[in-house]
């Protein structure tokens, strides 16, 4: 088997390529614009052609079919994105490149990362949100990425509209869902302007604490896990980081007293692979296919 391992990083408007080792260091990486399957599969097929790899990890924006022992696993299901619903994009890898496949969701594949060589490693139970232009996260439960009937959508949770938030919310599905509240186009849609150009804006950003930590307190009492890991495009405003962690344990009210939440700087954090870690995640996805 090789030593080198191809990570594929499917996102809506870009697919990140890359070849990396079993240390999860990345040696060679490109990026390839997300247009139709025809267009793009060829493109990510011919770049890794010659590359040597010796298993490919696919970290894939979902829903997607995980299930190894369903007919359709590798297919993207009900996306939005209507030119890659009920694509098999793990059969046209293996058919184009004749290797072991790993293949999971975007950001399943970014705690997988994390949870190999970030800010979750070394534990059993953590918690990965990634906040950007759509919300998901990824559950480590018991030292095994949690999947369960399909895979957790916690961006698509229900939470409490903030009293003064009259915004009708983003999610063409659920309204005022995290995601519809709480994504990069819900913050620009309700005040006007991009994530990146409202820093100053201490309105917005406690607005947006405010239902970061209310599902992520949610997630406490559910799941209990050991750390939460925090990434995408909206974190980085660092200033969330604080206020977030504040109204975390506001919203916990005192119930739990734990040695994780008597410590919230270190309990609610970045992630330590910063904007890497779906890419490395995929290199381990490839790693674990290899075995």
């Amino acid at each position: 088997m090789s030593g080198l391992y191809g990570a594929l990083e499917a996102g809506g408007t870009k697919m990140v390529c890359a070849v990396g080792d079993e240390n999860g260091t990345i040696l060679e990486q490109t990026s390839i614009p997300t247009t139709t399957p025809a267009e793009t599969m060829p493109l990510i097929a011919a770049w890794f052609e010659d590359k040597g790899i010796g298993a490919l990890g696919v970290g894939c924006f979902g829903p997607i079919d995980v299930h190894r022992d369903s007919q359709s696993f590798g297919t993207i299901l009900e996306t939005p994105k209507l030119a890659w619903r009920h694509f098999d994009i793990v059969g046209s890898l293996r058919d184009a490149l004749r290797v072991p496949i790993g293949f999971d969701t975007d950001v399943n594949g970014s705690l997988l990362g994390e949870a190999t060589w970030g800010a979750a490693k070394g534990l059993t139970d953590a918690v990965y949100i990634t906040i950007g232009t759509g919300i998901g996260a990824g559950i480590l439960a018991g030292g095994r990425i949690l999947h369960g009937m399909l895979h957790p959508e916690v961006g698509h949770m229900r939470l409490q509209v903030h009293p003064g938030d009259t915004y009708a919310g983003k999610c063409p599905y659920h309204g005022t869902c995290f995601e519809g509240l709480a994504s990069g186009p819900a913050i620009g849609e309700r005040w006007g302007s991009p994530a990146a150009e409202l820093a100053d804006r201490d309105e917005v950003w406690e607005l947006e604490a405010g239902y970061i930590a209310q599902a992520v307190a949610s997630l406490i009492m559910v799941l209990s896990p050991q750390r939460f890991i925090l990434g995408g495009g909206v974190m980085h405003q660092e200033q969330l980081f604080p206020k977030i962690r504040k109204k975390t344990l506001d919203y916990v009210g005192g119930y739990l007293n734990t040695r994780e939440l008597g410590d919230p700087d270190s309990y609610i954090v970045p992630a330590a692979l910063k904007d890497d870690q779906g890419i490395i995640g995929a290199v381990k996805l490839a790693m674990d296919a290899a075995l």
